[in-house]
């Protein structure tokens, strides 16, 4: 399953949560910092499974995951349905 994130770059504090919960690594530390001096998590490549631990884990609401089609977890983790969006 394809995924896609967007992370809202002026909301991010950078604390990290998402990179070091994304199973893929599909996310990083941008070298780049916003208005407030933070250095904003960003998308690196394109191993994004959709999975939304990354927003999930974002104390800042700065994450957005979009995924090709929604399907069961295995696992049974609970995950805010309004997190997750389908590609149209």
């Amino acid at each position: 399953m394809a995924g896609k994130i967007l992370i809202d770059a002026e909301k991010c504090k950078g604390c990290g949560l998402c990179v070091e919960v994304c199973p893929k690594g599909a996310v990083r530390i941008s070298k780049n910092s916003n208005a407030m001096g933070y250095f904003p998590a960003e998308c690196c490549g394109d191993s994004c499974i959709g999975c939304g631990a990354c927003a999930v884990m974002c104390p800042d609401v700065a994450i957005e995951v979009f995924r090709d089609k929604v399907q069961e977890v295995e696992s049974g983790a609970a995950r805010p349905k309004a997190m997750i969006k389908e590609k149209s």
